[in-house]
């Protein structure tokens, strides 16, 4: 990147990201603060079909709802547009407010509506499917219990919070039969989907290396990381897989390579007590005298902006108070620099794939805006994307070919989260169950195991120092 005459300092550094500890270089702003790709002359568009939603199954399939949160309101939600495919004929949560708003939108029963998960699997095998989206550390012994049962399964990532356990989970898998699709639902979503056919047609020839990068976004960091519950790596998992093992796994993905080695580092520098401005209370509610200028005020993010409010089950036509009295009782008011947190704020990977490949995977939490960015350097040209569009170049030619649909203004991927992905993991999966086909899956348990391990072999060499070898 040269600095043009007349360039700022200042302008030039905010082109410059800092990538794998090892490389400056700079990713575009997100497609929605840009305007789209432009054609120029000899330009094409490229066309990769964004396959439709409805699964096409002829039985309708029953489902059970492990944790009726936001992930398991997602995929129900795919019983809501497709009711003919798929049915909620029960939900299990401890939540008593989101238990009965599933069973009521549902219209299930209330001898299938259950409390702790152990209640569910106690009353046995009621439907075709699970869909386990319980918190992180209530992955693995459902699972386990569930695939005995008989149940095909969706399972929210990560599987489980160790890499015994995955490889528990496998092992069960393969005894019992069970469908099981992990939800990296970005490999389910269609610019990714595009994305890995663009490498597949050779349009960079053959991948030598990719740059992939996961803002996570400021405000983001702080509400689920610092206050909210994944802030603690051993309640739930290091931030390596709780957030990024997506990423791991899409980069495993676009290479269909194995991963040889890992080498990491990473920690917690800014959402610290030694960083906590002076006089600044437990809680921003309790009269911080900084709260007017930090960025991570909860009276900002919370009650201003009113973002990440989901989490709050707030009644319907919910008030301003409504709000405040959330940050007043729940860990979601606290001073970012006071909380029992320890996930790391910043985090780079390089992966090292068969054949000499090379990957570089930054996580930033320092970001104003989210969505991944991806480079992939090939030997006859070059990709860049940014979560919603890519454009491939030829070194030759100079030929420039963009991908840049509008997923959501495609009928029926409105909402469907995930870039599509959500939706489009459990329209494959009620495909792979209705076949009995597993291959329906490019989630699968055994490709998914693959990326977990390459997350803990991460925070091995992050922690530990040096190259870790990946076993699988």
């Amino acid at each position: 990147m040269q600095i043009q005459n007349g360039m700022g300092r200042r302008d030039f550094i905010k082109g410059l990201s800092l990538f794998a500890g090892t490389a400056g270089f700079g990713f575009a702003a997100p497609q929605s603060a840009q305007a789209a790709p432009q054609q120029k002359p000899g330009d094409e568009m490229l066309d990769y079909p964004v396959e439709g939603l409805d699964s096409g199954v002829k039985r309708q399939l029953s489902v059970v709802i492990m944790g009726a949160g936001g992930r398991g309101k997602t995929y129900a939600g795919y019983a809501a547009r497709f009711p003919e495919a798929m049915k909620i004929v029960a939900v299990a949560d401890i939540n008593e407010y989101r238990r009965k708003s599933m069973a009521e939108k549902y219209g299930i029963p209330p001898e299938r509506t259950f409390g702790d998960f152990h209640e569910v699997l106690a009353a046995g095998r009621i439907a075709d499917a699970m869909v386990i989206s319980l918190p992180d550390d209530l992955h693995y012994e459902p699972a386990m219990a569930a695939m005995a049962q008989g149940y095909d399964l969706i399972l929210e990532k990560p599987m489980a919070q160790t890499e015994q356990e995955c490889r528990d989970l496998l092992k069960r898998q393969r005894e019992t039969g069970a469908i099981v699709g992990v939800c990296h639902v970005l490999r389910y979503a269609p610019y990714f989907r595009a994305l890995k056919a663009a490498i597949a047609d050779g349009l960079v020839g053959e991948v030598v290396s990719i740059q992939h990068m996961e803002p996570i976004q400021y405000s983001h960091m702080a509400h689920s990381y610092v206050r909210g519950i994944w802030r603690d790596s051993k309640a739930s998992t290091p931030i390596i897989l709780a957030k990024s093992c997506h990423d791991l796994d899409i980069v495993r993905w676009l290479v269909d390579r194995r991963c040889n080695a890992v080498s990491a580092e990473g920690s917690l520098m800014h959402f610290r007590k030694e960083n906590m401005p002076v006089g600044a209370p437990p809680r921003c509610t309790d009269g911080c005298p900084h709260e007017a200028t930090c960025p991570y005020s909860a009276l900002d993010i919370y009650a201003r902006r009113r973002k990440y409010l989901g989490v709050f089950d707030l009644p319907k036509g919910y008030t301003e108070e409504d709000i405040l009295q959330k940050l007043r009782t729940t860990g979601y008011g606290r001073c970012v620099y006071q909380c029992d947190n320890d996930q790391c704020d910043h985090y780079v990977a390089n992966l090292l794939f068969e054949g000499g490949l090379t990957a570089a995977f930054s996580m930033e939490a320092f970001t104003p805006w989210g969505g991944r960015r991806t480079r992939v350097m090939g030997t006859r040209g070059f990709i860049e994307g940014d979560g919603t569009a890519f454009t491939a170049y030829d070194f030759r030619s100079s030929r420039r070919r963009t991908w840049a649909k509008k997923v959501s203004e495609i009928p029926g991927y409105k909402g469907a989260g995930h870039g599509g992905g959500d939706w489009a993991l459990v329209r494959d999966f009620l495909r792979a169950v209705d076949k009995r086909d597993e291959s329906m899956l490019t989630s699968s348990l055994a490709a998914s195991v693959e990326s977990h391990v390459m997350g803990f072999a991460c925070e091995k060499s992050r922690l530990a120092g040096g190259k870790v070898a990946v076993e699988v």
